[in-house]
């Protein structure tokens, strides 16, 4: 018996890619039981998250699953696709399971998410013996990495830092509610990462109201006409800001309009345009938290000596971890 993990995720292809491959919760026991009726698959579980679809098997031989599972999705983004057999295998489902494989490091919502995937596979009868095993070590080893270790302590990208930032002036994130000015990359990602964090309404915002409507499905949100972003600005907390605009589209009077309707409430501003979207003295308003993008990147790179440490550690807490359960086929 062994294994095979195959899989993309926000690093191997872009959201249209992942997107054409993303499969719905209720169907995650059924796809997985479908995986057992190809030839070289015994048990399967399936993965799928906004940021990752991943298939995780186990056969009597890893390279006839896998050629199996290629020839079912077929050709379409076959080159943002990558494959991993035996302990690698589980040594990433591992790391999945304890945030190291996440747009941001070291959060939990995977851990949730990856315990639904293996419970409905499980329910569906589609795992046995193997990945029964797998999987519990995996859930077991994710707790300990973030009981033992700070990987969940000192964020290494703009997102990151970004949610950081939010979560020291907030505190939990739970029901905070978002805008994003702009549809650029940067934008999705801190979007993403906050949400992943609890945020629970987000508000998208575009000159083009088609790109504003696609992202705000994306992130589950709301598209707000460009013309009308203002109209939202007194009920949230977060704005995210990156247009292409030449001028500042965010001025200190946006928000002294709102802020006796917001009780004085803090705002937290992110700003990751180029030239700025948000007038700098807009950060002079008192309950004001206002951060841009060369901000942020120095507090992501003060971070990643400190970070590349604490991943090594973990993965030598996961590498521990696996030894112990002497997996068939690794």
């Amino acid at each position: 018996m062994e294994l095979v993990c195959y899989g993309l995720n926000h690093r191997s292809a872009p959201v249209e890619v992942r997107e054409r491959f993303a499969v719905a919760t209720s169907k995650l026991g059924e796809h997985a039981l479908s995986l057992r009726e190809m030839e070289g698959i015994e048990e399967a579980v399936v993965l799928s998250t906004c940021n990752r679809t991943e298939f995780y098997l186990a056969g009597s031989s890893a390279a006839e699953a896998a050629e199996a599972l290629r020839q079912q999705l077929g050709a379409g983004g076959q080159d943002h696709w990558y494959e991993m057999h035996r302990m690698e295998a589980a040594q990433h489902l591992c790391e999945v399971a304890s945030g190291l494989d996440s747009m941001v490091l070291g959060e939990t919502e995977i851990f949730g998410q990856l315990k639904t995937a293996y419970r409905h596979a499980h329910e569906a009868g589609a795992t046995g013996g193997v990945l029964n095993r797998l999987f519990q070590r995996a859930f077991g080893v994710g707790k300990k990495v973030r009981t033992e270790t700070s990987i969940q302590e000192g964020a290494t990208s703009v997102a990151g830092t970004a949610v950081e930032l939010a979560e020291k002036i907030f505190g939990r994130l739970d029901g905070c509610r978002v805008i994003v000015i702009g549809a650029g990359e940067t934008s999705r990602q801190t979007a993403q990462a906050l949400v992943s964090r609890g945020a629970s309404t987000v508000f998208v915002t575009n000159r083009s109201h088609d790109r504003a409507v696609e992202l705000a499905e994306e992130l589950g949100g709301r598209a707000v006409r460009f013309e009308e972003w203002q109209s939202v600005l007194a009920g949230v907390d977060v704005v995210i800001s990156s247009t292409a605009a030449p001028h500042h589209v965010v001025q200190p009077f946006h928000v002294e309009a709102v802020r006796r309707v917001r009780k004085f409430r803090p705002l937290f501003l992110i700003d990751i345009a180029v030239p700025r979207d948000i007038d700098p003295a807009v950060g002079g308003i008192e309950e004001v938290y206002l951060y841009d993008i060369d901000t942020l990147d120095q507090l992501a790179r003060d971070a990643r000596g400190r970070r590349e440490r604490q991943i090594a550690e973990c993965r030598e807490l996961i590498t521990r971890e696996l030894e112990k359960l002497n997996l068939p086929g690794t």
